[in-house]
């Protein structure tokens, strides 16, 4: 029996204020939702975890999640791939490289991957800024506000663990590079989800 309400209810107490100095544990959050999931929807969980470690990006990893039988991982690494390809182009630009070295194509038939996602712009902008940490901090509020777009409408299902999920992540990497902005970030999450939830209580009461 799928349990993603009571799930996604209970992700906001997994921490009360982590302004306040605790350790923001981001693998035993993971690993708590993991306990509650069933076997396929982990199989989910592991794809997605591939798709954040630097390691295991290829053109292989892409074919497979875009032929995932979930919505969220299609679409996410869609556009996870475009927004890889941006950094590789500019950094082949800046560089001086050869401009198709290190891009990933899934037809390597072909110079593109598909539609233009309409965050291209702002991913330039942002590539093109001189503060390190400003660009890293801009490219993840662009991928962060992608992951809203793909769950606007999901609240107690898969995908919204997932994004959930996704922005772990996200948090995870920015507690090794700042640790505030990584706590900034996690309060943020979570302040996201209680929101969501008590919206569609008081929705649903009506």
């Amino acid at each position: 029996m799928k349990n993603y309400e009571y799930i996604i209810a209970s992700l906001p107490v997994l921490s009360k204020d982590p302004s306040q100095g605790e350790r923001v544990d981001c693998d035993a959050i993971i690993q708590e939702v993991r306990d509650l999931l069933s076997p396929s929807d982990n199989r989910l969980v592991d794809t997605l975890a591939e798709g954040f470690d630097p390691k295991t990006l290829s053109r292989d990893f892409y074919l497979k999640a875009l032929k995932s039988p979930n919505r969220f991982i299609r679409e996410y690494f869609a556009f996870d791939l475009t927004l890889r390809n941006e950094k590789v182009k500019y950094l082949n630009t800046t560089l001086g490289r050869p401009s198709g070295q290190d891009i990933v194509l899934l037809d390597e038939d072909k110079d593109d991957v598909g539609d233009v996602p309409d965050e291209v712009p702002a991913v330039l902008s942002t590539l093109a800024l001189t503060d390190i940490l400003a660009r890293e901090r801009g490219l993840d509020d662009i991928v962060w506000k992608k992951i809203d777009s793909l769950v606007t409408f999901n609240y107690f299902d898969m995908d919204a663990i997932l994004a959930f999920l996704s922005k772990l992540h996200i948090i995870r990497r920015w507690l090794s590079l700042d640790e505030a902005q990584g706590r900034e970030l996690f309060s943020r999450l979570v302040q996201e989800v209680r929101s969501t939830f008590k919206g569609v209580n008081y929705d649903s009461g009506k």
